[in-house]
């Protein structure tokens, strides 16, 4: 049953019902299913993965799973609601269950919003201040960071419990444009533009700082190849001159004989090595397949080169394998943070842009559903861009169809 079909006024104050958008409720109702579906497994497959599988039990992987259960809040028990409202064109849940849901969507946006801070930031401390990731991030710490999260985005938005209506604009409840000014906009500047510009500032200077360390590692490069060069040339001018033996061995012996010749091979052979140039051809600058000598051993690269760590306990220098670690998980870091503002933009911009709802009313509706999918994109971006989530996945789907494989090869399920 329609709205519009009922005079009662309070019934009439939870209609979002309009002839413009009767048709798109169908579309927007088979999308939020979709998102609930998703968006439950695959927040919950994260959460069980973690906590079934050693590898990913690490204190980064931590902040991951307090993104996940934010989203897990939205796509279970936040998520079916609103597509109810959209089915029905009305909300049925009255208004104390209005206030409730939306204390809950804003605590969960705003839960989201810290965590993706305080990913960037620890991936800025691994690679500037790592001295300070150790205690931030330490056990004590994470268990007071996250609950942190949870406290400052329920004290928040808390007071602004009287002003929770419903919006007929977008089919949900959310708190009154105008009545919860100017903390409402103040809330809104801090976590939506602030929070995420920080995040964006912390993935620049990571970048740059990766920059400056790729830069280094080339010039470092470059000089050794260089003085490999020149001492090559200085090694067959060296010989010309001599001709046939003729010349001395070294600069501290002037013997005419074989032996003197002897002589200058072994000390050609003792220079070379006291600048380290008895790494395997394979092995590249930095890696721990170069071998030293006492001694004048080889010079390391350059401090400018950060050591990239993917974990806590990691120290390496550019060009080994945790480097590449520490970029891949940055980009998937990287690229969930693109995903929040990709959802969350059209939004926002349109709100500001549309002071006097001017625009059309499904036209604010398809930007509302758009936030929908940032609670259900991550569990898919994780799959794609991380090889041990991937893993972790796989190992917990084995788990659960292993007795479901099993009665079928024994007939009990099909005869």
């Amino acid at each position: 049953m329609l709205l519009n079909d009922t005079h009662q006024p309070e019934n009439a104050s939870f209609s979002c019902y309009h002839p413009a958008v009767e048709g798109y409720r169908y579309i927007a109702v088979l999308w939020g299913c979709a998102v609930t579906v998703v968006g439950s497994v695959g927040n919950l497959m994260t959460v069980l993965a973690f906590a079934l599988d050693a590898r990913l039990r690490t204190r980064f992987n931590v902040l991951i799973i307090n993104l996940a259960m934010a989203d897990l809040l939205y796509c279970t028990i936040l998520q079916p609601i609103s597509v109810d409202s959209y089915l029905y064109l009305r909300w049925r849940g009255g208004q104390l269950w209005c206030q409730t849901f939306s204390l809950l969507l804003f605590v969960s946006n705003s839960v989201s919003i810290i965590t993706l801070c305080l990913i960037a930031a620890s991936r800025y401390l691994l690679v500037k201040k790592r001295a300070m990731f150790d205690p931030l991030f330490s056990n004590m710490g994470l268990v007071l960071l996250l609950a942190s999260t949870w406290a400052l985005g329920t004290a928040s938005f808390a007071p602004l419990w009287p002003v929770y209506v419903f919006v007929p604009q977008v089919c949900t409840c959310s708190f009154h444009r105008t009545r919860g000014r100017p903390y409402t906009t103040i809330l809104l500047f801090f976590y939506f533009f602030a929070g995420l510009a920080c995040v964006g500032v912390f993935y620049l200077l990571i970048y740059k700082r990766v920059q400056v360390a790729a830069k280094a590692l080339v010039r470092y490069r470059f000089s050794r190849r260089s003085s490999k060069r020149r001492k090559a040339a200085s090694s067959i001018q060296g010989t010309e001159e001599n001709g046939l033996g003729s010349a001395a061995a070294n600069t501290h012996s002037c013997e005419l004989s074989s032996q003197g010749e002897l002589e200058q091979n072994k000390d050609g052979i003792t220079w070379s090595k006291s600048l380290g140039e008895t790494q395997s051809p394979d092995s590249t600058p930095g890696s721990d397949q170069t071998s030293h000598t006492s001694g004048m051993g080889k010079s390391a690269p350059p401090s400018a080169a950060p050591a990239l760590a993917a974990g806590p306990s990691a120290s390496k220098t550019p060009g080994s394998g945790d480097d590449g670690e520490f970029k891949r998980v940055t980009r998937m870091c990287f690229t969930v943070f693109l995903s929040f503002v990709f959802c969350f933009a059209p939004f926002l911009l349109l709100n500001i842009a549309d002071k006097n709802n001017r625009a059309p009313q499904v036209l604010h509706m398809f930007c509302a559903n758009l936030t929908w999918l940032n609670s259900c994109i991550n569990p898919v971006l994780y799959a794609a861009m991380n090889r041990q989530f991937r893993q972790g996945y796989h190992s917990l789907l084995t788990r659960a169809t292993r007795p479901l494989a099993f009665l079928w090869r024994c007939g009990g399920v099909f005869p």
